[in-house]
């Protein structure tokens, strides 16, 4: 297709000529790094190849169970190699498993006992954790099961405060909650070194605790895990990264013999664990999506670097900035205004395939301590894989985009983004 046809197709679609220069302009600069994020998902795509060679996975794996689920060899196989991706012993990879939330709680709930403590050295949890662990009160709430919370903030800079680490280590530290991704906030998401430092500084305090680590919206943006750096358990969604679009629902938890083994009688029941859990259809997506999702997250990686460029261009707060190196498929942008955040949404929403005729307003999310605009048009409700933004609606007023199965889906919807918020006139040219 001719440069003339293309931006004729885009103009056609509501993007002002002026919106299109300027944005072609940034992405011609973009060349180098879309390079290197391509060599990162070469790599890690015939990591995934090679374990599923490895499991021998079949024809006969992509068929479905339903009941109990006993005997459910395409289960146990796409179990094995999420094992073998991550590195690990052994994994717990499920469609009974809701959302990466889900997981979360059932990694925590598994592996605690009342009179436990929980530390988190990067501040605070993730908005809906902290129901789970009873930050926020919540009916069914680690707190009230006798098991406490401790959190220690990333010092200014974004750097681990490793002196008060070490001071909120006691004898009932029992797991540490280290979550990889910026979540709601705008501190810079922690990369995979970085994750490997703080887990061998307190495993030298004290090497019987466990680390786990929220792990969504990072897999395979690296070329390794955290749990391949000392984690003892990795947590994340089916429908972020690793379902590559595809896995309708699910999450997983990737982690030692022992962690796994806990986690499995926390979702089933004590006396049954891995063995039951029909896959009820669901494998040929599960397993087909963590074949795509090398690719899947390269794709959303550049949107998330066009945005950026974009939007720091413009003179907004961008996190990561538009030169720093990546380590999750998140990209904040701060704006201060809730009305830009508002015409940012829409206009993702308007790029979308599914919905785009629907205008996202705030409203009051389960989970969270304030309203919550969320624009995503998707094949897969609320897969933030795809193109997808959200925002609580409070100060900073930062609005969190993330996802596109393909590059030029996630560059349109940034395109509408900017396309919206200059229709509302909320910038000056």
């Amino acid at each position: 297709m001719s440069t003339d046809k293309l931006k004729e197709y885009y103009l056609q679609l509501g993007i002002d000529e002026k919106v299109y220069n300027f944005c072609s302009e940034v992405e011609a600069n973009l060349k180098d790094r879309f390079e290197e994020i391509d060599k990162i998902a070469e790599q890690n795509q015939i990591k995934v190849i090679k374990a599923m060679q490895e499991a021998r996975f079949a024809e006969e794996h992509l068929g479905g169970t339903t009941g109990y689920g006993y005997n459910d060899a395409g289960r146990e196989a796409v179990e094995e190699i999420y094992a073998n991706v991550f590195g690990t012993e052994d994994a717990l990879v499920r469609q009974q498993i809701t959302c990466g939330t889900h997981a979360l709680a059932i990694a925590l709930s598994a592996n605690l006992r009342p009179g436990d403590e929980i530390l988190s050295p990067v501040g605070k949890v993730y908005d809906t954790l902290e129901g789970v662990i009873g930050v926020r009160p919540s009916k069914g709430s680690l707190a009230e099961f006798g098991i406490t919370y401790k959190q220690v903030d990333l010092l200014p800079n974004g750097d681990f405060d490793f002196e008060n680490i070490k001071k909120s280590i006691n004898e009932n530290t029992k797991l540490i909650e280290i979550q990889r991704s910026k979540g709601y906030d705008v501190r810079p998401t922690l990369s995979v070194e970085k994750i490997g430092e703080v887990i061998k500084f307190i495993k030298d305090i004290k090497p019987d605790v466990i680390c786990m680590v929220d792990n969504c919206y990072g897999e395979f943006v690296e070329l390794i895990e955290p749990s391949q750096v000392g984690a003892d358990m990795v947590v994340g969604s089916l429908i972020k990264n690793p379902g590559g679009g595809l896995a309708p629902i699910g999450g997983y938890i990737c982690g030692t013999k022992e962690c796994i083994e806990n986690c499995a009688y926390r979702l089933t029941s004590p006396g049954l664990g891995k063995e039951v859990g029909a896959s009820l259809g669901v494998t040929r997506d599960i397993a087909q999506g963590l074949f795509l999702a090398p690719t899947v997250t390269a794709a959303a990686l550049k949107g998330a670097i066009f945005a950026a460029n974009i939007y720091e261009k413009l003179g907004f707060k961008t996190v990561p900035d538009s030169k720093e190196s990546r380590h999750d498929i998140i990209q904040a942008v701060e704006f201060g205004k809730p009305e830009l955040i508002q015409a940012f949404c829409e206009g993702i929403q308007a790029a979308a395939p599914v919905d785009s005729f629907v205008t996202p307003v705030p409203w009051d999310m389960p989970g969270y301590d304030s309203q919550v605009i969320m624009a995503a048009g998707a094949f897969v409700s609320g897969a933030s894989i795809e193109l997808s933004a959200d925002a609580p609606m409070k100060e900073p007023y930062a609005v969190y985009f993330q996802g596109g199965l393909t590059y030029p889906h996630a560059k349109f919807g940034i395109m509408m983004s900017l396309q919206k918020i200059v229709e509302k006139g909320l910038i000056v040219w």
